[in-house]
């Protein structure tokens, strides 16, 4: 990586489901983990460095888990979203395939 994202360039993607949400959430974990663990076996200046990365992928992590908390909120309202969804998806398809 050229540069190191600081937390204000951190975004999160709007459109997944709560089960992708919480993927998401999982594999961020894992590489906050990695990066903290590589912060303490490094010397020099290297630790600044993925103490920033890591940082910035806690705030990516803060925003995921709010759109998940969004989300348990409203789970009535996303089963109706998802079903429209796939029932939409499916048109697409069939119009595609005649």
């Amino acid at each position: 990586m050229s540069y190191t994202p600081t937390p204000e360039n951190m975004r999160a993607p709007g459109n997944l489901s709560p089960a992708e949400l919480r993927l998401a959430l999982d594999e961020l974990d894992a590489k906050i983990k990695t990066l903290n663990a590589r912060a303490n076996a490094t010397t020099a200046h290297s630790p600044h460095h993925y103490h920033e990365h890591a940082a910035a992928l806690e705030a990516k992590r803060h925003k995921l888990a709010q759109q998940l908390a969004g989300t348990d909120a409203n789970a009535q309202g996303s089963v109706w979203t998802d079903i429209k969804r796939g029932i939409d998806t499916l048109r697409d398809d069939i119009s595609k395939f005649l």
